[in-house]
């Protein structure tokens, strides 16, 4: 006798009622009328209701390996901020090229997307634009007015939180002035001179945002999305070999991220600067004077940082063996560490790449931040003062996006209720027709479609939303699913026209200077580059890393048709 589950939900029935959860979930997420991590609850509370999943197996999709490896890796760059060892790197490379006009813009886009690499987007972006209005202001060194829409308001630094591990000294006012009193150019009229200056501050606040947002797409975790497509395909196809970790997944955004970044420089160089080479190069003397003031500016910061301390030596030293392991876990050319040391009865690696995050993020609250010597607690003669730990809970609770773990958990619960009713073969078998299309066309209209949709809604709920979609299409016509996965990723990554599409954008924005009509005049021109490089990279230089030509065995496992495992995928020509 059939359950009473299946007496009171039919299958076609627990399909609908799939499809309502998603869809009000969707609405939900695009409108924000509740937060996005209370939305993500409701599959806790409709699929046992409806009779798709019970209590205790949804409750289990809220804590996978991806959610362990979003908190690892946020416990380490919460420490990297913490000891201001990002403002430091950000001043060194800052230093080392230079503050050329032709110049300045890739220093402050090449250090953004390195530093977003690693922490959040958000943080990056609220460290870098104070320091470019900074430069900007000693850059233009007559000053053109009060107006808060310039953004000349705004103090140097502002948004940055001072040293915990050292006292630092204000800078003397005359430290703040500029070499000289200012010379105006004949050549040029006042307004002319002004429109310019309000041109370079648009282009420089652009500039950093943007880049947030590339540099975010070169690691796995260096946002959201990278890990909501981990933790889909893990849960979508669970024998499929751990295909998509961090270093498979580095070595395929990794030279996307440096194409797109190049290329948003040269057209924020031509729409905000344009290619006039005597300005561009910071040719005459006004020019060069401006320059050694805005340089003297990042020369006096870093300096106002002083040595490397322990504490600051000790995140380094932790952070890049973090890296290290994660390369060589399981990298698939050689073999890692995790194979030979850690495998099951299959080779496999035991530990994941969220398993070094959590360990290197437990040693954090174990390492003092000071070198421990006898130093006596102040008030309690012959009693030893132990050393605070490089990270502790305080700085935990506050800082950790905790909205985000449970905003993927949402996401992998409706990627397995959509298994488990039925939807996703449904979905495949009405996906069926798109087989007559060229699978390089279907993935350019895809990512078209999702870096559109990327601009109103959030960037983690417009991939939780289409990935599961995506995986039943290629099931349904035999493609192989990260053919369609990855790029769709990357393009959630594109939000470049509108200050509320991603945090970053909003902080540059709220600096002044820009209108929405700059930054949807950039940004489009910068989501049309960015699903053309996606394009490139997925038809060039995945295929192999990925064995996109082929369909594979894992994703078998899940259909009801057959797509031949031995079966040439018509992303590339058969041999």
């Amino acid at each position: 006798m059939p359950p009473p589950t299946a007496l009171l939900f039919p299958s076609r029935l627990q399909e609908a009622y799939c499809a309502y959860t998603i869809i009000l979930m969707a609405f939900l997420w695009c409108t924000e009328a509740l937060p996005l991590a209370i939305t993500a609850f409701l599959p806790t509370v409709m699929f046992p209701m409806m009779g798709i999943m019970g209590a205790s197996v949804v409750s289990t999709e809220y804590l996978k390996d991806s959610n362990m490896l979003f908190i690892g890796g946020m416990l380490v760059a919460l420490a990297v901020e913490h000891w201001n060892l990002h403002k430091r790197i950000a001043l060194r490379v800052l230093l080392t090229i230079g503050v050329r006009p032709s110049l300045l813009i890739l220093g402050f886009m090449v250090v953004t997307a390195f530093l977003s690499m690693w922490i959040s987007n958000t943080a990056t972006t609220a460290m870098m634009v104070p320091i470019a209005h900074a430069v900007l202001d000693q850059l233009h060194e007559t000053p053109t007015g009060t107006d808060a829409e310039e953004g000349r308001n705004n103090p140097a630094f502002e948004l940055q939180e001072p040293s915990p591990q050292k006292e630092e000294t204000k800078l003397d006012e005359k430290d703040n002035k500029q070499d000289g009193p200012a010379h105006p150019v004949p050549s040029e009229s006042r307004a002319q001179r002004n429109e310019e200056q309000l041109r370079f501050t648009q282009g420089m606040s652009l500039c950093v945002c943007y880049s947030a947002s590339i540099g975010g797409i070169a690691t796995l975790t260096g946002t959201t999305t990278n890990l909501v497509l981990q933790g889909q395909v893990n849960s979508i196809f669970p024998q499929n070999g751990n295909v998509v970790n961090f270093a498979s997944w580095f070595f395929f955004a990794f030279p996307t991220m440096v194409i797109l970044l190049l290329l948003s420089w040269v057209w924020l160089q031509f729409l905000f600067l344009g290619f006039n080479f005597r300005k561009s190069c910071g040719l005459g003397d006004q020019m060069r004077k401006q320059e050694r003031a805005a340089f003297e500016v990042i020369r006096r910061e870093h300096k106002r940082l002083g040595p490397m301390t322990f504490a600051e030596k000790a995140v380094t030293i932790l952070f890049v063996l973090l890296v290290v392991l994660w390369f060589t876990r399981e990298p698939g050319f050689f073999t890692g560490w995790g194979n030979l040391a850690f495998s099951d009865e299959n080779g496999n690696s035991m530990p994941s790449d969220g398993t070094v995050a959590i360990l290197i993020g437990v040693i954090l609250f174990i390492v003092p931040s000071k070198i421990p010597g006898l130093t006596q607690e102040p008030g309690k003669p012959g009693k030893l003062k132990a050393p605070p730990a490089l990270l502790n809970w305080t700085i935990v609770k506050e800082k950790m996006p905790w909205n985000i773990v449970l905003l993927l958990g949402g996401g992998f619960a409706l990627a397995k209720g959509s298994e488990e009713s039925g939807l996703s073969k449904w979905l495949g078998d009405k996906l069926t027709p798109l087989e007559s299309v060229p699978p390089p066309a279907i993935a350019l209209i895809l990512c078209l479609l999702i870096a559109t949709f990327t601009e109103c809604t959030s960037n983690v709920a417009t991939t939780t939303i289409f990935l599961p979609i995506l995986a039943s299409m290629s099931q349904a016509i035999c493609i192989h699913p990260l053919y369609v996965m990855l790029p769709c990723t990357l393009s959630s990554s594109l939000a470049f026209m509108l200050p509320v599409a991603t945090p970053p954008n909003a902080i540059a924005f709220s600096f002044g200077g820009l209108k929405v009509k700059d930054m949807a005049r950039a940004g489009f021109m910068l989501n049309i580059i960015g699903v053309l490089v996606i394009t490139l990279a997925i038809n060039t230089w995945s295929i192999p890393m990925f064995d996109l030509h082929r369909f594979p065995s894992w994703a078998q496992s899940n259909t009801t048709g057959f797509c031949g495992v031995s079966q040439a995928n018509v992303t590339t020509p058969s041999p």
